[in-house]
């Protein structure tokens, strides 16, 4: 791959997103997003994603003229309301989001489900191959799209395709539950680069090649792995994703900010702030969170009319039921919360169920004394990075889940925490709001050098180095083209139509089925 050719994104959504009610384009939200936008540069050709509607004429020809203003132009993919409901919510959502995240229990292991995902992939797969050029470098990302490349592969495509995955890789014991587990794992060694948010999900999806396929070898190859199973073939390596430090630096600096943030803390006078900023998700740990800040206030009553806890809920997958039940155990808990140790003129916990913009995040930010990121599991969480970055005045205590993949750059500041032990947890709040002002200085610039050396474009700049390191190995090693998955040939299909059959034992080197 050379430095001039073309580079088309593939993700689930693009970044603008049909409204629902009107034939309209608004920018789409989320943190995948919010990520590449500022990475658009000269070599950005197309953007391939997800329009969020069922296509309708007028429709396409907005997107269209949306498009022909951006820096690169958009590839729609239109699915109808059956095919998001398989690929999206069931499948992507439904099995993937929470197998990953360490919770298989919640998992609905439906065939309809993988059919739609593996149908929906080859969508994307086609509207790629309809954009692409030969040698273009192809850059997937996440979870909804870990089958585009064996797509790609199936149609003869020998571009370098990279895919980068933001959510945590499960260790084998969870991931070994997936009915289609084989199925995955090839059809990532499809890609030239597999990429993770840490060394321990490259560890862990390491350690499930071998046990779910047979004739697994690894080797060092720089700072990435080659791994093979078979006829398959790929990189992978960790990469951190980090954020635009710089601008979020000159932003907290700004006067809008800087009057923003005064107004806040003119709000809570007296009184120090606890943030908690979260998109709606049973994987954030807002639940524990506010049970620790309530053993904080029992724990230490003098605290009351003292401190403040600010709990922002960006709202999220409002039609899956379970989000909404997730919202209705939040606010009742911070209801039973306030009931029990509000007094007159203090609120112990404040809370916004909302969208919030970018100057009023950071203004939060600027304001808070401590900043509350426990996620139960978390691939980075970029909102514990954002918090240091806006922190140009070098104060501010970070406590962090142990349990995000931020931990690992920001052990050198953070206090790290298990969000399971929520008397730890309000334990070491306490320490953070006591703590003196020259150990908050030393720990937040720990952190802040670390975030403005390894930023989003350090981040981008890794990632393609090392796809034209992979290419160059690929092409002493080439892939063949490989048929692609037949949806709904599952597991559980195969044993209903042998039921009864007595299959002899494995022989040796069979593994993981």
């Amino acid at each position: 791959m050379k430095a001039e050719h073309r580079l088309i994104v593939v993700s689930n959504r693009l970044p603008i997103t049909a409204v629902e009610t009107t034939p309209q384009f608004q920018p789409s939200s989320g943190g995948l997003i919010s990520a590449l936008v500022p990475l658009r540069d000269d070599s950005w050709a197309c953007w391939v994603g997800s329009a969020g509607a069922p296509y309708e004429p007028k429709l396409a020809e907005l997107l269209d003229e949306w498009s022909s203003t951006q820096p690169c132009s958009f590839a729609p993919v239109f699915l109808t309301a059956a095919e998001r409901a398989s690929f999206y919510l069931g499948f992507s959502n439904g099995v993937i989001w929470p197998l990953f995240h360490g919770l298989p229990s919640r998992c609905q292991f439906e065939t309809t489900y993988w059919e739609g995902y593996c149908n929906a992939n080859k969508k994307f797969a086609d509207a790629v191959e309809q954009v692409c050029r030969p040698d273009d470098f192809i850059w997937v990302h996440d979870y909804h799209l870990m089958m585009v490349a064996q797509g790609l592969r199936s149609r003869g495509l020998s571009n370098p395709i990279a895919y980068f995955q933001h959510i945590p890789f499960p260790s084998p014991d969870i991931f070994e539950t997936l009915p289609w587990r084989n199925e995955v794992l090839r059809a990532l060694l499809c890609f030239n680069l597999v990429g993770f948010q840490t060394v321990r999900d490259r560890c862990n999806f390491v350690a499930c090649l071998r046990r779910c396929l047979s004739q697994v070898r690894v080797r060092p190859m720089g700072e990435t792995l080659l791994v093979r199973a078979g006829e398959h073939c790929a990189h992978t390596g960790a990469y951190p994703i980090g954020v635009d430090y710089e601008e979020f630096a000159r932003d907290a600096a700004g006067p809008t900010i800087s009057s923003g943030s005064r107004a806040i803390q003119n709000q809570f006078p007296d009184t120090q702030i606890v943030l908690g900023i979260d998109r709606l998700d049973y994987t954030k740990g807002i639940p524990e969170r506010l049970i620790a800040f309530e053993k904080l206030l029992i724990a230490r009553p003098e605290l009351r009319g003292r401190v403040n806890m600010v709990q922002i809920v960006v709202p999220s997958r409002e039609e899956i039921p379970e989000y909404n039940q997730l919202r209705l155990r939040i606010e009742t808990l911070i209801s039973k919360i306030n009931g029990q140790y509000s007094k007159p003129g203090w609120v112990p916990i404040h809370y916004f169920y909302r969208a919030i913009s970018r100057n009023e995040l950071i203004a939060f930010y600027r304001a808070a004394h401590v900043a509350l990121v426990t996620p139960l599991k978390d691939g980075m969480n970029l909102v514990a990075k954002e918090f240091c970055a806006s922190r140009i005045d070098n104060r501010g205590v970070l406590v962090l889940s142990e349990f995000a993949g931020a931990a690992e750059e920001l052990r050198c500041g953070a206090l790290l925490v298990n969000p399971h032990d929520t008397e730890t947890v309000a334990r070491v709040v306490d320490l953070a709001l006591s703590m003196d002002e020259s150990e908050e200085c030393t720990r937040m610039k720990s952190m802040r050098s670390q975030i403005r050396a390894h930023d989003v474009f350090h981040w981008y700049r890794s990632f393609r180095a090392a796809t034209e390191e992979s290419v160059l190995t690929m092409e002493e090693t080439p892939i063949r083209s490989l048929p692609s998955p037949v949806p709904g040939v599952s597991h559980v299909r195969l044993r209903r139509a042998f039921a009864g059959f007595q299959f002899p034992a494995p022989g040796p080197g069979v593994e993981g089925r």
